[in-house]
């Protein structure tokens, strides 16, 4: 994996201190779930923040417990350790108005076994007596706290200034040419999205955890793979708008459709076992409005007996026909069988959307197509006439023809001379985007029928 190049600053403490309304403070922007409910956030967010012109990267955790058991608990508590381990400054965040507590003890001993700056910052300061209260925050011994409200922007600035005061310089890197390919994984809950994601990574960077809806938050995570810089975006499970039943829910789903936006693939991930289903191709749906490539992870493949990779490729063809032609990779994350694969059809993708034809070889297919399918008539008998094609933009690539008439253009011509094109050129996983222009040719081009 690519370390991130920028120095980071972990925002650590026991649950519902205040650490994601901090981090979207400090970001000046809503990037991380906020609720009343302890234990919202889950796996570890990161961010690039800029004050004073330093950058660093900013990195949420979920909420510290020493010596809870409960698995998913205690996976919460790796996750926070892990940033604690990787970040260069730590931000020791406890609650002013609930008073020191045995919790924040134990953590503060731990943070002192580190050998990183640590800053204590009193979160909840809304008023002069909880100001003086929070001076009971010195026993902890690190240092004096610092007093901030997130939830109003209360010395916020103060924060900033010491964060940048002690964090060390962005280390150099060199530029690099192209940009990386941001890989958003979605699908209904409980498939496997976060598995593939620490399968790809080799280790356990988000949460898993059988029971569906562990996920909420969507997690970027860089990473080298093939000397391509990619950025992993793992993404909430999505069910039927009817079934998001709570604030946090609706809050997960908002963010995995945010992610989708800021990616160029989606790993659409499939469960082997319950095939494609109608929630599936509403996400791939929404994947390809969005004009986003994708590529299908059938996963949980060594569960499924009977049925080839050659068979589930053709039913995913049939079923999600609208996205043209299909990348099925069977995978089984939990074996990390498959993911060479994956990631090769996600390359793929990616240079299939960024795909930029030129005007004679497009032009020269658009005619074979024309010669052996003519196109459409009205019930008057205007036929299209296509005059010429071009293609101005690329991610996803779009297809401009100028006609006689755009509205002789049919859903049916369009399908075909898109197939025609994807024999012509290899834009697999990519939609297509095709725009029909009027105009009159002059009359030494001008066609008719």
């Amino acid at each position: 994996m690519a370390a991130p190049p920028l120095p980071a600053v972990a925002i650590v403490g026991r649950p519902n201190v205040g650490k994601s309304t901090l981090f979207n403070r400090l970001l000046a922007r809503r990037h991380a779930i906020v609720s009343d409910v302890p234990g919202v956030t889950r796996d570890r967010l990161q961010v690039p923040c800029e004050w004073g012109g330093r950058e660093f990267l900013l990195v949420d955790t979920g909420g510290l417990v020493p010596g809870e058991t409960e698995p998913l608990t205690v996976q919460v508590r790796r996750q926070a350790e892990r940033a604690i381990a990787e970040a260069q400054v730590v931000l020791f965040l406890v609650d002013a108005a609930a008073g020191l507590t045995p919790q924040d003890a134990e953590i503060a001993d731990v943070l002192r076994r580190r050998d990183r700056p640590v800053l204590v910052v009193a979160n909840k300061v809304d008023t002069p007596q909880l100001e003086a209260g929070a001076y009971e925050f010195h026993a902890l011994g690190l240092g004096e706290p610092i007093m901030v409200s997130a939830a109003h922007g209360l010395g916020i600035g103060e924060l900033l200034d010491a964060v940048v005061a002690v964090v060390p310089d962005a280390e150099p890197v060199e530029t690099e040419a192209e940009a990386a390919v941001g890989v958003v994984f979605l699908g209904r809950p409980n498939v496997g999205k976060s598995s593939l994601v620490n399968a790809l990574l080799g280790e356990e960077r988000v949460i898993v955890d059988a029971r569906p809806g562990t996920t909420r938050d969507a997690t970027d995570t860089p990473l080298l793979y093939d000397g391509r810089r990619v950025v992993l975006i793992d993404t909430a499970g999505l069910r039927r708008r009817s079934r998001v039943d709570d604030g946090v829910e609706y809050y997960s789903t908002r963010r995995a459709q945010d992610a989708l936006e800021r990616a160029d693939v989606a790993v659409l991930v499939i469960d082997a076992r319950e095939g494609i289903a109608d929630q599936d191709q509403r996400i791939a749906r929404m994947v390809y409005e969005a004009g986003r490539a994708s590529v299908i992870a059938v996963n949980k493949w060594d569960l499924l007996s009977g049925h080839t990779p050659e068979q589930v490729r053709r039913v995913a063809q049939e079923r999600l026909r609208f996205l043209g032609k299909v990348l099925v990779v069977p995978t089984v994350a939990t074996q990390r069988r498959g993911i060479e694969p994956l990631m090769a059809a996600v390359l793929r993708a990616a240079q299939a959307r960024a795909t930029r034809i030129a005007t004679g070889p497009l032009n020269r297919v658009i005619a074979e197509a024309l010669g052996a399918h003519n196109p459409p008539a009205d019930p008057a008998g205007r036929q299209l006439n296509i005059y010429y094609a071009t293609q101005p933009t690329t991610r996803p690539p779009t297809i401009v023809l100028f006609v006689n008439d755009p509205r002789l253009f049919t859903d049916g011509y369009r399908r075909y001379l898109e197939g025609r094109l994807r024999e012509g050129f290899d834009l697999a996983g990519t939609p297509l985007r095709w725009v029909p222009r009027r105009r009159r040719p002059a009359a030494s081009a001008r066609t008719t029928r």
